[in-house]
């Protein structure tokens, strides 16, 4: 009898990563040096209903990758490079609307991923997505000694905005900032901190993090800052050469890669 249960629960979970995987969409980024295949997440419904949106409308044809650093990533979905000048600068272009975050924890820029890019968070503090422009993340291999340095960099850079934050609410609770006294107030700031740190865990990379990163490689300092919505399952060698070619100071390449993108249809 537990022999039938286990037959059927064996059988059902292959049912279910059955299910899952072909309920899976996929699109492409065409290229003169081949195609790109991405499958699309589920978990990130908003930006993988917009891509598609976007892909079905011919956004994308005729655009050119107007960003691409070695080592790190390729970007595109600039809607004004598809009339690229020499020599000019993209990568404001987009449609008049952000998407809503999907940031997971789960979800990680390992080599492949692609991601949405968005303006930073002075401007952007809820991380809102590009309405159109990705990146596919090249990447490097770190060491393990790499990643506890980079832990204890971000971990001071996350202390850093929480003092900055602590900070600006103190001034604004100032009745008369013209007579603040700045160093006084950076001493009960520097209090306030102390009281708030020890509640703050250490900034860790999973063990999913590090084994990814130490073997495939990616770009760790971007996760939970950015919404990872695909990753390549087909053409990253495209990928691999598209991140080697000739940059000038803006990271454009020299001799412009035109792409579009399309849905696969099942």
């Amino acid at each position: 009898m537990k022999k039938s249960i286990y037959l059927i629960v064996v059988l059902f979970l292959s049912l279910s990563c059955s299910q899952d995987k072909n309920d899976s969409r996929f699109i492409k980024i065409q290229t003169d040096k081949g195609e790109i295949v991405i499958r699309l997440y589920n978990e990130t419904p908003k930006h993988r209903d917009n891509i598609i949106k976007l892909a079905e409308e011919k956004f994308y044809e005729g655009q050119i990758f107007h960003r691409i650093i070695n080592n790190f990533v390729v970007q595109g979905g600039d809607p004004t490079t598809k009339n690229a000048k020499p020599d000019s600068l993209y990568g404001n272009g987009g449609p008049s609307y952000l998407i809503d975050a999907e940031i997971l924890d789960t979800i990680i820029h390992k080599r492949g991923a692609v991601g949405m890019a968005r303006e930073g968070d002075d401007v952007n503090p809820e991380k809102k997505s590009s309405g159109s422009q990705f990146y596919v993340v090249k990447g490097k291999i770190f060491t393990q000694q790499q990643l506890d340095d980079l832990e204890k960099k971000l971990e001071s850079k996350n202390k850093s905005k929480l003092y900055k934050k602590i900070f600006d609410a103190k001034l604004a609770q100032q009745k008369d900032q013209l007579k603040i006294d700045t160093i006084s107030l950076s001493l009960e700031v520097s209090v306030s901190m102390d009281s708030v740190l020890g509640t703050i865990p250490k900034f860790k990379f999973s063990e999913k993090q590090r084994k990814l990163y130490s073997t495939i490689g990616g770009i760790p300092h971007l996760d939970g800052n950015y919404t990872v919505f695909g990753e390549v399952i087909q053409g990253m060698d495209i990928i691999d050469e598209f991140s080697a070619v000739n940059t000038d100071e803006n990271d454009r390449q020299k001799k412009d890669i035109k792409f579009n993108i399309v849905v696969v249809k099942q």
